[in-house]
């Protein structure tokens, strides 16, 4: 049966959205040449009857001058975004860049560094999204706001539950997680996934991997980090520690989540460490775990992971819109459980990741979540 495309909205026309949208032509150019492919980074190349091409993208916002009133197909390769180029001739969707709201999503630190590294904000007047996005017939919304604009996010929650327009926060404000906002979906009927995306193979995914093996191995692990470097407008905005504290919060409860016990504070210490321009897009992790196993013998583990930041979350914010669609279609409303607690790193409940990814099978399917 011939489905009608997913219409989203994406807020924040950076890396990740341009690493997701390169990605689903990429996707479509191969599984239209070849049906047997190999869906590399994805769940499944089906999630109840959509394919990854099935998505379209009927509306932007942003704020750069470089982007804002830009095609979309455009303003995806423009400064000061760096990610890798996965498919460089889009075809023209017809959608251009509107004027999105400032509020907080621009941190006042941004104005000391060059133009093609950071952001240079627009002179126009802000569009009314709730307007764009009922115009544009938007089902969904996808939040890609910079670490840090709590207001701007807060924003653009209020406008898709004016719209009737579900939200993927794909960025640490806490708004899916929070219980009064996850109330509001709720009663409203509309389905929502977050908060702060995971990777596919990313510092916390691995990280917590590891924390549960220490765990189901009979092993204490006394004390933890993972310090992450990156060249990429991302990084360059958590230079201002004051705009970290959800971010640090969502990664390290991802990982305490896996322990029995929790980690004292000061053994802890998860987050964003440095700006490394020349590293552009690509990031490096270095993780450290410290326990004690049999005759509580020390035991040290060190790991470097280097990876292509934006795209490493694409196959998992592709695989949140098919099952967010899935919700609307079964007329759920609220926090998706199985999708946010697989895809996410700050769900409204935590779930371990291998028996999140069965609930969300089982979600397909067609079992209902509560």
């Amino acid at each position: 049966m011939k489905r009608d495309p997913i219409r989203i909205a994406v807020v924040g026309v950076g890396n990740c959205a341009s690493a997701l949208i390169q990605g689903i032509e990429f996707y479509r150019e191969k599984g239209l040449k070849d049906p047997n492919f190999e869906a590399l980074g994805l769940m499944h190349l089906d999630i109840g009857g959509y394919k990854p091409w099935d998505i379209e993208v009927g509306a932007a916002f942003d704020v750069d001058r470089r982007k804002v009133g830009k095609p979309l197909k455009e303003a995806i390769f423009a400064k000061p975004n760096c990610t890798k180029i996965l498919y460089p001739n889009l075809n023209d969707s017809g959608v251009i860049v509107s004027m999105g709201h400032v509020l907080d999503g621009v941190s006042e630190h941004m104005k000391d560094y060059p133009e093609e590294r950071t952001f240079v904000l627009a002179n126009e007047k802000p569009c009314n999204v709730e307007k764009v996005l009922r115009d544009s017939g938007i089902d969904i919304l996808l939040n890609y706001l910079p670490v840090g604009s709590d207001r701007a996010a807060a924003f653009y929650a209020e406008a898709c539950l004016n719209a009737g327009v579900s939200l993927i926060n794909c960025m640490p404000s806490f708004i899916v997680s929070d219980p009064r906002w996850a109330k509001r979906f709720e009663e409203k009927g509309i389905p929502a996934v977050g908060d702060d995306v995971k990777s596919q193979m990313g510092a916390t995914i691995i990280h917590r991997a590891l924390v549960k093996l220490f765990e189901d191995r009979g092993v204490r692990l006394d004390r933890t980090y993972q310090i992450n470097t990156g060249g990429n407008t991302d990084f360059l905005n958590m230079l201002n520690r004051d705009r970290l504290k959800s971010k640090r919060i969502s990664k390290t409860e991802a990982i305490q989540s896996q322990l029995g016990i929790p980690l004292e504070p000061e053994n802890i210490h998860i987050g964003p460490s440095d700006y490394v321009p020349w590293q552009n897009d690509n990031k490096v992790c270095f993780l450290r775990m410290e326990g004690r196993g049999f005759g509580e013998v020390p035991l040290n583990l060190e790991l470097r992971l280097s990876v292509e930041d934006s795209p490493n979350s694409g196959g998992m914010t592709i695989d949140a819109i098919r099952c967010c669609q899935i919700a609307r279609e079964r007329e759920i409303g609220g926090p998706l459980t199985s999708i946010s607690a697989y895809a996410m790193k700050h769900p409204l409940v935590q779930i371990p990741d291998e028996q999140a990814k069965l609930m969300v099978e089982e979600f397909i399917a067609g079992k209902r979540e509560r």
